[in-house]
């Protein structure tokens, strides 16, 4: 008994890692379909052997090509079909797209949490809770490419200019995206042309952005 233990502890182990099981989590697995994409994931092979994933996994064959065909239809794994120099028919799983979701989701909760940073800047430099409105044009502005970089400094450049609304804000980004300034550095070089041209003494714009948000 105690060696069977032993030969069992030393088969082979699966890795999961987080990411897989917040993709799961995220495309509402079920447990047969987890079980396959994570045997997937470990496999040494991009052989489809379905007699093997049915042993190594203890499921049905047909549980396991139901799940299988499942994982397809969520666009996680491909099955291609091609010959070997034999000219015999082969068929190898793709996990392409499993990877570029996990990419995507992590891109996602990267942007989260600079969201959130971003939103308490906001509020400490405003020196108040920022509104839904508000939180909607920043919103707009990282959707529309603008870096959060490049946002912070807009904001730090409206509070020096004692202007800190979100139209002005908003001005300030349109011009930079005008001039092409896409990084802080780029800010910074502006800036010390425009002040030195004493630009600063005349208005930017013809709008009274000083107005108080909406």
């Amino acid at each position: 008994m105690e060696n069977a233990i032993k030969k069992a502890l030393k088969r082979k182990k699966f890795v999961v890692t987080d990411l897989l099981i917040k993709l799961a989590s995220a495309n509402n697995l079920s447990l047969n379909e987890f079980l396959v994409l994570m045997y997937l994931d470990n496999s040494y092979s991009d052989n489809f052997d379905l007699e093997l994933m049915s042993s190594t996994l203890g499921l049905p064959s047909n549980i396991v090509m139901n799940s299988f065909n499942s994982l397809m239809v969520k666009k996680l794994a491909t099955l291609e079909t091609s010959k070997d120099l034999d000219g015999r028919r082969i068929e190898t799983v793709n996990l392409n797209g499993l990877y570029e979701s996990i990419e995507e989701n992590t891109q996602k909760e990267i942007i989260e949490e600079e969201k959130e940073n971003i939103f308490q800047i906001f509020e400490r430099e405003f020196g108040k809770t920022i509104s839904s409105y508000q939180v909607e044009i920043i919103n707009g502005w990282l959707m529309a490419g603008f870096s959060e970089e490049i946002v912070i400094a807009a904001l730090k450049e409206a509070v020096l200019s004692g202007a800190a609304n979100i139209r002005y804000i908003d001005a300030i980004l349109r011009e930079w995206q005008k001039n092409n300034i896409k990084t802080k550095e780029d800010v910074e070089h502006h800036l010390k042309e425009r002040r030195s041209r004493k630009a600063s003494n005349t208005e930017l714009f013809d709008c009274n952005w000083l107005d108080e948000d909406e």
